[in-house]
């Protein structure tokens, strides 16, 4: 299991599975909020880094989003540390199995009933929740319906989950996203905070991100249009046969 420094106030746990895994542990003023729990192998090391980092206890979990890879340490760690769990609204019914997630042929219950509490919005149309210690939730579906970013406005970070992947420091479209315009949409929140770094859950840091926005949306406009092309022709080739 790797540890890093973000920041002073932050540190990410990763994991290799074939692909890296990264969740985040803050220090706060009383104590730890941890953002996602990663697979269930990894909940005794975010535990024991909770402790080493010696800022006191866990006081709460906020998750990114419910997919698997992102609450499947939470049962061990609230096993160990009874704290309150946070997640958008939107997300709850699929997280708990009430409904499938886009793209899924069945509902699959990833977090037992009653454990999440959803966060608390804050009246306006910006999709911003009520800040959770030192982190603004900010709402960003597409990867999932009730995907939340989590934005550390004194250290200038974005703890972006899913809403992008990342490779040597570039921006990248996350994997496996049933909506990816509405993800591009919801990519918009790089130029309304402009952070110093984005943190993802599958990749690594991305300095700047906001101004890689522009490049990553060109590169999916040309690759639609590759697309569209290709499958002209291929409406082109049929009709041909036909006749």
């Amino acid at each position: 299991m790797a540890v890093k420094s973000i920041t002073e106030s932050i540190r990410s746990v990763g994991a290799w599975v074939g692909i890296p895994i990264h969740v985040w542990i803050v220090a706060e003023q009383d104590g730890v909020t941890l953002v996602d729990t990663g697979m269930s192998f990894m909940a005794r090391s975010i535990l024991k880094e909770i402790d080493r980092l010696n800022a006191g206890p866990l006081r709460r979990i906020v998750l990114t989003h419910g997919h698997a890879d992102h609450v499947g340490g939470l049962k061990s760690v609230l096993r160990e540390r009874d704290v309150p769990v946070y997640m958008h609204a939107a997300e709850i019914p699929y997280a708990e199995g009430d409904l499938a997630y886009p793209g899924k042929d069945r509902a699959h219950a990833h977090v037992e009933k009653g454990i999440l509490r959803p966060l608390s919005a804050v009246e306006g149309r910006d999709g911003r929740a009520e800040r959770i210690g030192s982190l603004t939730p900010y709402f960003t579906p597409g990867h999932s319906p009730g995907h939340v970013v989590y934005f550390h406005e004194k250290d200038r970070v974005l703890l972006a989950g899913d809403l992008f992947n990342s490779k040597k420091g570039r921006l990248a479209q996350a994997r496996f996203t049933p909506d990816p315009d509405l993800a591009l949409r919801s990519a918009n929140i790089l130029r309304r905070l402009d952070p110093e770094r984005m943190e993802v859950c599958h990749g690594d840091t991305v300095f700047r991100p906001a101004g890689q926005l522009a490049d990553l949306e060109a590169e999916v406009r040309q690759t639609r249009e590759a697309e569209a092309r290709m499958q002209a022709l291929k409406e082109k080739k049929k009709k041909g046969r036909r006749g």
